[in-house]
């Protein structure tokens, strides 16, 4: 299959074009290359060798950069809550009106199936209940309600030329060339690592499901390779039931896995967002998919890393690795404008 990723220098896409071209794909790239001048470490079998990708913004794509695609994986939106509560009319801009952008002249051009990276987030504030793909929705960011919105007007799209599905992913974890300290597992990782000390801001009684990086890519090549009646027009959670887990829990987990590390906690946060997500559906009808990683084999996995990269509190706070500082850098220095777009100069 010859597959287009959109996002392929950003935290999941780094790893799942590799992921992808060992299963047999043909794999091309499609990026604005805000992260290009970070990189973790080397990965032979992706960054810095990565797929051929056209640097573009999603916001001027035209049929003409899908030709010739079987498949589109749609991962390239601002990529979290705080960077798109910073600017949400900009966030608008790329994660609804972008998205539908590319799925519409992905469909003009002649792609047959369109997989979207979509989020938990959606979910908001829970019940307290195990919340399905049949659970309303209650998004509380401008991050999450482009993911409903997207959702919405990319579901009549599909029809028996032009299949859509929905990976509605839980937080990812786990390393990547192009990584993130700005998810929660990540990020208590590299503190456990640098400071010994987990020092959370709240109590940590919020509800969050967690999902390795592997488990993503190959959710998203599972819903590449199906049957178009498995999946068209379908959404499902991406994870698995047993990693829920409250924030507290995770910190204990960390802690674990980082011998000599402590944790505090803090106050009842002013964040309502706390939900308990079931992920069945994936489970018993996504064809060949099974999730394989838990959170204490994730932490473990990134203590290996750290010790066998050198990593260093330099690197941590690296502005790169941080997606609202590495976007805030670039418009402080010029290179691009208040909307985002590169700068001419």
């Amino acid at each position: 299959m010859k597959i287009l990723v959109t996002g392929t220098e950003g935290y999941i896409g780094a790893r799942l074009a590799p992921w992808l071209r060992a299963h047999g794909h043909e794999v091309h790239g499609l990026d604005t290359g805000f992260y290009r001048d970070g990189c973790l470490y080397l990965d032979p079998v992706g960054l810095p060798f990565g797929p051929q990708t056209t640097y573009k913004d999603l916001r001027t794509v035209t049929a003409k950069d899908f030709e010739g695609f079987d498949t589109v994986i749609h991962l390239a939106e601002l990529s979290n809550d705080p960077l798109g509560q910073n600017r949400p009319e900009i966030t608008f801009k790329i994660n609804h009106e972008g998205s539908v952008r590319i799925a519409k002249t992905a469909r003009e051009a002649g792609v047959r199936r369109l997989v979207y990276a979509s989020s938990c987030s959606v979910y908001g504030v829970g019940t307290g209940d195990f919340l399905d793909e049949t659970s309303p929705v209650n998004p509380q960011t401008a991050y999450a309600h482009c993911k409903v919105m997207v959702e919405r007007d990319l579901l009549p799209m599909a029809d028996d030329r032009f299949s859509v599905v929905f990976l509605r992913n839980a937080t990812a974890y786990g390393p990547s060339p192009r990584m993130r300290f700005d998810i929660v597992l990540n990020d208590l990782s590299a503190l456990a690592w640098i400071r010994k000390k987990i020092a959370m801001v709240s109590d940590g009684s919020p509800w969050r499901p967690i999902v390795h990086i592997e488990d993503i890519c190959e959710a998203m090549r599972c819903a590449a390779e199906a049957p178009a009646d498995a999946i068209n027009g379908q959404v499902f959670n991406v994870g698995a039931s047993s990693e829920n887990y409250r924030i507290r829990e995770i910190a204990q987990i960390v802690s674990q896995a980082f011998p000599g590390c402590d944790v505090t906690a803090g106050p009842p946060s002013q964040d309502n967002r706390s939900y308990r997500v079931s992920f069945d559906k994936i489970a018993a009808r996504l064809p060949g998919y099974k999730a394989r990683w838990t959170a204490q084999q994730g932490a473990e996995e990134l203590r290996r890393l750290f010790e066998r990269i050198e990593f260093s509190q330099d690197t941590y706070e690296y502005r790169a690795f941080t997606r609202l500082k590495q976007l805030k850098y670039l418009q402080r220095t010029g290179q691009i404008d208040d909307d985002l777009f590169w700068s001419a100069r």
